[in-house]
């Protein structure tokens, strides 16, 4: 990256409170947003123009994702929503006035959750419709409840219980830790070393600075309660201060975490054995975002001074930072890298934009701009091992 910090794209105004959450859809088209009074906004990355903005909630939006042909939001009013991804063509987008052009989603269902410690939801896809979804327990903060979506079915509950102390407990003879209230998920799954079926893992951090991977045990169909039935296999408490952010590599081999402190912290996930985590001393303090490409070898840190700071995932090397937002910097999401051969059915120019817009960054600030950075790929200055 050059010495002189890059100017955003493009920058986007359709939100009029501090941006929470950016999301980008599988094929790059749609770029999700979620603010701090419970707006949402659909904006088209054809023609930076919103498809679709409508309050999903009547307190701030924690997560947004998109889940096939619907939309799953999140928010301090201690709901989930699911609604109807609106199907209106572009080509009416583009020439219809602004009041006419906002078909706003349907609510479909809803799902109740506890959101007083402002952990967002973490989740993942099954067949069709269906999904897993990680949010904080409904009684206890400190735990972890998944619920199987549409059927509103709790499969797990309580994860974490074998090893963390409820809340308002401080038991010094007790076998469980204080770890305090859970402030970030990360759901997935993956194959363990050396097999071949794929395991639910549980990736959390804590109040405490702490970070925990849990593993299902068992019967994949198998329902739990109490945290029976989940394995912790590690904990490290590199952070000195709350987790806010855990950045989740798309291929699962590792993940990261940031903090109020200075220190941006990478695990490895599923070697076949524990290595201590690298951890990266910066020079400022406040972090409150995470998001890693899709690629693997770069990650993105949302700053509370504003800035977003660029770095290689494999020896969490500096590449730049990006200057806009004029104070906190809370939601960063990277696009799908696309190459050209994926492309198909589009002239050449077109191919040109879609491989472009694989490159993208957003950013979103405490000053309600989204901003879209043009990025490099990075693939000379480092490769992820």
């Amino acid at each position: 990256m050059a010495s002189a910090s890059p100017t955003p794209l493009h920058i986007l105004r359709t939100h009029v409170a501090q941006v929470n959450c950016l999301y980008f859809s599988e094929d790059n088209e749609r770029l999700y947003s979620g603010d701090l009074q419970g707006w949402v906004t659909i904006t088209s990355t054809r023609t930076l123009r919103p498809l679709a903005r409508w309050q999903a909630h009547s307190d701030s939006v924690l997560g947004v994702q998109e889940l096939g042909e619907s939309i799953a939001t999140h928010s301090r009013d201690h709901k989930l929503h699911v609604w109807s991804r609106p199907s209106t063509p572009l080509t009416v987008v583009e020439t219809a006035d602004e009041v006419e052009l906002l078909s706003n989603p349907s609510l479909l269902y809803s799902l109740d959750v506890n959101a007083l410690n402002f952990c967002r939801f973490s989740l993942v896809p099954k067949s069709g419709s269906s999904a897993l979804v990680a949010v904080p327990n409904l009684v206890d903060s400190n735990y972890i409840d998944i619920w199987e979506i549409p059927a509103i079915d709790r499969r797990h509950a309580a994860i974490g219980m074998l090893n963390v102390q409820p809340a308002g407990s401080d038991d010094p003879n007790s076998s469980r830790l204080k770890l305090g209230s859970v402030m970030a998920i990360h759901l997935f799954e993956a194959s363990p070393p050396h097999q071949s079926s794929p395991k639910l893992y549980c990736l959390a951090g804590y109040e405490d600075g702490s970070v925990c991977l849990y593993v299902q045990d068992g019967d994949a169909t198998t329902k739990t309660i109490e945290g029976r039935g989940w394995t912790q296999l590690w904990r490290y408490k590199e952070h000195t201060e709350s987790v806010f952010a855990l950045g989740l590599d798309p291929n699962a081999r590792f993940a990261i975490s940031v903090s109020a402190d200075t220190k941006l912290v990478k695990y490895d996930l599923l070697n076949g054995h524990v290595e201590k985590p690298l951890v990266h001393v910066g020079k400022h303090a406040g972090n409150g975002a995470v998001a890693i490409r899709r690629d693997g070898r770069v990650c993105a840190i949302g700053g509370w001074d504003g800035k977003v700071r660029l770095y290689s995932t494999k020896k969490v090397k500096s590449l730049g930072t990006l200057t806009y937002h004029k104070d906190g910097c809370f939601a960063v999401c990277f696009a799908r890298p696309v190459i050209s051969s994926e492309v198909e059915d589009e002239e050449e120019l077109e191919v040109a934009e879609i491989v472009s817009r694989g490159l993208w960054l957003a950013s979103g600030g405490k000053d309600s701009r989204i901003c879209i950075w043009p990025l490099i790929s990075f693939e000379k200055q480092d490769h992820t091992g």
